[in-house]
This record gives C-alpha cells, structure tokens and sequence, in this order.
C-alpha cells in the first residue's frame, strides 16, 4: 500500500442524511472514539476502508480535532492493524484453549500447534476485513511482538505460534534442529490458504469448506516441519 496522504477524499455525503452530532470529548476519549470507528471501517471494508476523515464523521468531530491524536490516515491505520492482530490472538488463544489438557505432552503439545494454525483460518473467515487489516498491511515483522498487538493472554498472535513450536521441541515431538525459522514456515501456509479463499480462486468455495480443510492443511505442516506422532530422538 503507498503512502497516504493525511486524510483520503471522503465518498461523496448523503444530502439526505442529517449530519452527525458534534461531541465534546474529555482528554483520551477522543482517541478510543476514533480508533473504535476505523477499526468498524477495517471491519467493514479491510485496510482501505480505514479513513481518517471518515473515521471524523462517524465520531461527529472536527478535522482539527483528529490531529490531535492521530496525525495522519497511516498513524490510524497503524493503529488498527494493532488492535486486529490482538483480536486474532483472542481467537487463536480461545482455540488454543479448547485442546483437552488431559492429554500426554506430545499430543498435547502438537494439538495446541494445530489450534493455532485453526484459529488463525478462523479468525480470517469469521473477521475478513479485521483479517485484511491486521495481516495484508504491508508492516514491519517488529509489530509481531508488540504488545499493542496482544490480546487478553498477553500475547501477539506470533507469539503464540512461536510458544507453540517451543513447546513441541520440549516434549520431544519436534526436532530442535528443524525449530529455527519454523514459525515463518507455518504462517506462510495458513496465510496462504486464508488469502486464496478470500480473495483469491478459491474466493468461490462453499461455505465451511475452509473450515473443513484447516486442520488437514496444518497435519501438513506438522509433515512438513519433521513431525512424527512419536518422539524425537537422538
């Protein structure tokens, strides 16, 4: 995505529409205010939806107002890719969360892998403009461990893919020689199936079907890491 300018051209008004109400707002509020509209507008439309002057007219502030806080459309948008990518790590966590913990560390730790790769397909079929917003925004790998970017567990949603594979090594299910970079890989392959489906040849699949591909895709990156169902050795 280029560079953008302060604020985008706004769509043409509706004349028949009564203007929103101008509100005064204490110091802080004003800033939530519009985070919570642009990411309505990430939500509604993705990444280029996000509008400062829109993200204004929905909140019923001036221009001027806006400066304040947010001192271009990128210092928003930036903001709301955040506050996506925390709204993923809840879901992947919650994913996460519904593995049984009665099992044996290794199939205990491989199904909390397989729940994240789950969660994070999940999160772009159910969210697909907050999807957009938080993985197709063209971002430095350095938000990936921003806290701005975790969600209730205190975690991004790398993060949680990283602790994932860190504790397959540690039950012996995943060789410590095939961990570095392993994150990279797996990421690239959900990624890759979530962007097909939504804007992509596979944008025309049937409802659910992602649903129902997910876990067969990550048992393939459990092949593709060097996983086996039994233990590491030597």
């Amino acid at each position: 995505m280029s560079p953008s300018a302060a604020f985008d051209a706004a769509p043409a008004p509706d004349r028949d529409a009564a203007p929103p109400q101008r509100t005064t707002y204490h110091h802080g509020d004003l800033r939530r205010a519009l985070l919570d509209a642009g990411t309505d507008l990430a939500r509604e439309g993705g990444p280029d939806k996000v509008v400062l002057r829109e993200a204004t007219r929905r909140v019923g502030v001036s221009a001027n107002a806006a400066y304040r806080h947010f001192t271009d459309r990128d210092a928003l948008l930036g903001e709301v890719v955040s506050r996506a990518q925390a709204r993923a790590a809840d879901v992947i966590s919650a994913t996460m969360d519904a593995v049984p913990d009665d099992l044996d560390p290794g199939p205990l730790a491989r199904a909390r892998f397989r729940a994240v790769g789950v969660g994070y397909l999940r999160f772009a079929m159910d969210e697909p403009g907050l999807f957009r917003a938080a993985f197709a925004v063209p971002v430095d790998l350095s938000r990936a461990a921003s806290p701005d970017a975790a969600g209730a567990s205190g975690r991004t949603p790398f993060q949680l893919l990283s602790e994932a594979l860190d504790a397959m090594v540690d039950a012996g299910v995943m060789a410590a020689e095939q961990r570095p970079g392993a994150e990279l890989l797996a990421w690239s392959a959900v990624h890759g199936l979530a962007m097909l489906a939504l804007d992509g040849p596979l944008r025309d699949l049937p409802p659910g079907a992602v649903a129902e591909l997910a876990p067969r895709l990550v048992s393939m990156v459990d092949l593709g890491l060097g996983l086996s169902d039994g233990s590491v050795t030597g």
